[in-house]
């Protein structure tokens, strides 16, 4: 399969850099900038003792002939409407969309765009960052891939493809509540982080931190059993070890954004979580604390 990756950042510069190590026919799809970058020093994968630079190929909006048969749609949800003018003439009648975006209002746009059947559900576990080199840093030896239809045919000719590429994949049989459990813990994650300002380890070894993540977790929990997805039990048990354990170095991708002064993805993880809490009638005090204090960072920088 032809595999289009849109977005050579953290996330799509990761997973799309492990494809081509596998050698499969993978291109980027990337702005100019980008593009003269990797093109000098090629793509860089470094941390935990890593050191890969690959060569893949690269292609700007502009130059794209013939569709794709894969499009691994990998950037920040603020970027999703510049995104898909970009892709759109890599979309043909057989494509597959992947998209890894964080949340689930991203299926609506995508959906209006190029239509139901399109668009795969996806959820990409992975904990990297982007250096002032422009280098993917690994920072943590999280890297997994979801993947499933949303209704209908499991696109079973994607096992082969995804598969074997160096991180682990799995083809979902409930594609849309794997995505609403990850949901719950971006958001747990990164309210707790952002709103105190400190790593999960800071904030659960202050006095009442513990408490006070475990009440994060909980409202964003209620909001996925209202609607109609709620997280198992084993993997919500984790998410609450994970988000109440001292000296952990734990931070959010939302967390390292604020503190760079860079764009959080205010509406996509909280807003939209929080204003389907309003309409299922369940209160999330903390969950709109958290999206006001945000959006009023979100404000400043504007």
């Amino acid at each position: 399969m032809r595999i289009l990756v849109v977005g050579a950042g953290a996330v799509g510069g990761y997973f799309g850099g492990r494809l081509v190590q596998a050698g499969r026919d993978v291109t980027f799809l990337v702005h100019p900038r980008r593009a003269r970058l990797i093109e000098r020093r090629g793509l860089r994968i470094t941390g935990l003792g890593e050191e890969t630079t690959l060569h893949p190929s690269t292609v700007l909006a502009d130059e794209i002939t013939a569709p794709f048969d894969l499009v691994l749609l990998s950037v920040k949800a603020t970027a999703l409407p510049s995104a898909m003018d970009d892709l759109a003439s890599a979309v043909g009648p057989e494509t597959l969309i992947l998209p890894t975006l964080n949340g689930m209002r991203h299926i609506d746009a995508l959906e209006a765009r190029f239509g139901e059947r399109a668009v795969l559900g996806g959820v990409a576990m992975v904990s990297t960052t982007v250096d002032d080199e422009g280098d993917i840093v690994r920072l943590a030896d999280v890297q997994s891939l979801t993947y499933g239809a949303r209704g209908g045919p499991a696109p079973d000719q994607l096992v082969g493809v995804l598969g074997g590429a160096g991180f682990e994949t799995r083809q979902s049989a409930d594609i849309v509540a794997d995505m609403w459990a990850k949901w719950v813990f971006i958001a747990s994650t990164g309210a707790v982080t952002c709103l105190m300002r400190g790593t999960i380890g800071e904030v659960a070894s202050t006095p009442g931190g513990a408490g006070f993540a475990e009440a994060v977790l909980d409202e964003c929990a209620a909001v996925a059993e209202a609607a109609g997805h709620p997280v198992p039990k084993e993997t919500l048990e984790s998410t609450r070890q994970t988000v109440t354990a001292p000296g952990s170095p734990l931070t959010s991708s939302a967390y390292r954004d604020l503190v760079g002064g860079r764009t959080v993805e205010v509406e996509e993880i909280f807003g939209d979580l929080a204003a389907r809490a309003r309409q299922l009638g369940t209160p999330v005090p903390l969950l709109d604390l958290v999206t006001l204090n945000l959006r009023v960072y979100q404000g400043r920088q504007a």
